[in-house]
């Protein structure tokens, strides 16, 4: 168990490869595996003592104290619908950094590591089961792997706010980029992380459209660049995930610097990964900035910085 998230810092030469690593676990019998990014894990421990806390989400267990710090922990199968865990010997916690908090997921076991190339993760069906709590589904072994949703889960437990704080932005600045007409491209798998992206931005007068993948948006992108206009006559700026089926936030970026047509829009990694390994990977791929999600303030003021660029 000590040695499954070991080397973590070699696996950031996945990132540019569209590459990825997905812990593998389960919940009720090792049937049907779920998975999440490796980025987002600190570390797997067998299952710790809990200190209950009152009036609390239904799905949190209690909290842990780890290496000086206390950790909610939230029963995973509980939060998708799956039914609560049973604790065993087999019981496992994976603590995760999700948008700057630190929180565990409690699952019945863990499997394994598996590296997979980005084209390998595909969206979920729609109207397939649990899919509204899935970002991709894979392959593994024959089995069919469900990557959850963990930004979903999180945003039911605690909501996520969209309203931006009165003074945090210069709004004739944001009224000048809104009347310019200029849009906001908005990649993203998770439809909680573009809903809240649309509406911050909306409340601000912009226009967002959006894209559900790297690849879609890519696509996009190449249509608008096809146009008569440039496509800095068309965008304010492209805010794009990281991590997404088919092609991955870093891949999109290195693809736009490599058009001549795309290679000057103006680029913000906007994402849940942790945020010292993000701006070392914004400066590899050439993202103009980086913006961790759900904070609603930090995404206005995102687009603050380029529309005074362009606005004054």
């Amino acid at each position: 168990m000590s040695g499954i998230l070991t080397n973590v810092d070699s696996r950031t030469k996945l990132v540019g490869q569209n590459r990825l690593e997905l812990l593998l676990f389960y919940f009720k019998g090792r049937s049907q595996w779920f998975a999440i990014n490796v980025f987002k894990i600190q570390e797997v421990l067998r299952m710790v003592a809990l200190t209950h806390i009152p009036d609390a989400n239904p799905v949190v267990k209690g909290v842990a104290h780890l290496r000086g710090r206390t950790v909610p922990v939230v029963d995973l199968s509980a939060a998708i619908g799956m039914g609560k865990t049973e604790i065993n010997d087999d019981t496992t916690i994976i603590v995760t950094e999700y948008n700057g908090t630190v929180q565990a997921f409690m699952v019945a076991g863990v499997e394994r590591i598996v590296n997979m190339n980005w084209e390998e993760i595909q969206p979920p069906p729609k109207g397939a089961g649990r899919s509204h709590y899935l970002t991709a589904i894979t392959k593994v072994d024959d089995k069919i792997v469900e990557i959850i949703d963990v930004e979903k889960v999180l945003a039911e437990i605690v909501p996520y706010v969209t309203d931006v704080s009165e003074g945090a932005v210069d709004l004739d600045v944001m009224q000048r980029a809104a009347e310019s007409g200029l849009k906001v491209l908005a990649v993203d798998d998770s439809a909680v992380a573009r809903s809240q992206i649309r509406e911050t931005l909306g409340s601000l007068g912009l226009t967002v459209i959006e894209a559900t993948d790297g690849r879609e948006g890519l696509n996009l992108l190449k249509r608008m660049a096809s146009e008569d206009e440039p496509i800095n006559s068309q965008l304010l700026m492209l805010i794009t995930d990281a991590e997404m089926p088919n092609m991955d936030g870093y891949k999109l970026t290195t693809e736009v610097r490599s058009d001549p047509r795309l290679k000057e829009l103006y680029v913000v990694l906007h994402t849940s990964l942790s945020g010292n390994f993000n701006e070392a990977m914004v400066k590899k791929v050439g993202c103009s900035a980086f913006l961790s999600k759900f904070q609603p303030d930090g995404l206005a003021k995102a687009v603050e910085v380029r529309a005074k660029q362009l606005f004054g």
